[in-house]
């Protein structure tokens, strides 16, 4: 009885939906953090859906540096990074956050990323001898940056002559609050909270679980990517602004003890630690536990379907948290 009241709870969420839109302005942004006291910039309802413009994960001044035209920055990243006083610790200009009614501790916020497009026609990708995985190497004593023009209609980066990168755009931070007693945290490693999984694979058409640790979930989002690579080597991707359209639904039947999520072809299941060997091993435990309870296997024998059908990829290795992500096929199943 209990199931069926929640499925008619969440059919019904669905058909009374409305749609918002949240912009990037210094009143509706938090830079640098993921907080269980950050004052809500938007208060939605389950099956609402929400547009946000997010802004490219750099300055004015080092984006004209760099080779942009001063015409071609956006006014509203000009504007954040005039007016906005309250930063840190981390870098990301995160939109949000948005106040689902209703969630509570222990519940998931089912994220829909249904629909993601360019909002500039550029990206850049840049290093320092600090960041990234040959932080503090001599590879490179210097850093750089390039600037690098993006295609919408061929949906390709031109990032050199004879070189064309093909564009999946994806936001790189989705997440909610942290529990209340972790403060306010950086928004450059990811948690149990999500944040910045920088993972490639959370195209349009794809969904995001995640657990809710504070009243109202407080979803906020950013860093946007026009593409990256498994790992995220020198830190950073193709950097830049996003137009996203999202659907909340807010899971009381669901349980998650970490973010997970759903391609049309896959789950994919998260292990995050700063230890990459430790974060592939709760991959596989998040793995093998997802296959236990959703297909009925044994542990052993999900192990072995682990193993032999399952494959994990580094996700990131440069936000301090490193990131493995496991691909389940669907199609194995029948």
């Amino acid at each position: 009885m209990k199931l069926a009241m929640l499925l008619l709870a969440y059919s019904a969420a669905i058909l009374d939906a409305a749609d918002y839109r949240l912009n990037a302005a210094p009143s509706t942004v938090e830079w640098g953090y993921y907080w269980a006291q950050a004052k809500p910039a938007l208060r939605i309802r389950s099956g609402d859906s929400v547009t946000f413009l997010t802004m490219i994960t750099n300055s004015p001044e080092r984006l004209m540096a760099a080779g942009v035209a001063a015409e071609d920055v956006q006014p509203e990243l000009q504007a954040i990074y005039r007016e906005v006083q309250d930063r840190g610790p981390g870098g990301h200009i995160l939109n949000g956050p948005v106040f689902v009614e209703g969630a509570e501790p222990g519940d998931t916020l089912e994220v829909r990323i249904d629909r993601i497009d360019l909002a500039i026609p550029y990206a850049y990708n840049g290093f320092s001898p600090r960041g990234g995985v040959l932080a503090g190497a001599s590879d490179f004593p210097a850093g750089a940056t390039r600037i690098i023009p993006l295609d919408a209609k061929r949906m390709v980066a031109r990032f050199a002559a004879g070189i064309e990168i093909p564009l999946h755009p994806f936001f790189g931070s989705m997440g909610v609050a942290p529990p209340p007693e972790m403060g306010r945290v950086s928004s450059a490693p990811p948690g149990i909270y999500a944040g910045n999984l920088d993972n490639k694979e959370l195209i349009a058409g794809t969904r995001l679980f995640i657990p809710v640790h504070a009243a109202g979930a407080l979803f906020a989002i950013g860093d946007g990517h026009a593409g990256q690579g498994n790992g995220e080597v020198d830190i950073t991707a193709l950097e830049t602004s996003l137009i996203g359209t999202l659907q909340f639904i807010l899971r009381k039947d669901l349980h998650l003890r970490w973010p997970r999520a759903e391609t049309p072809s896959h789950w994919i299941l998260m292990g995050l630690n700063p230890d990459l060997n430790e974060a592939l091993k709760s991959a596989v435990r998040e793995t093998i536990d997802f296959l236990a309870a959703e297909k009925h296997l044994s542990r052993e024998d999900a192990y072995m379907l682990a193993s032999t059908a399952v494959d994990f990829a580094v996700t990131q290795a440069v936000d301090g948290t490193k990131g493995v992500h496991a691909m389940i096929p669907k199609a194995i199943f029948h």
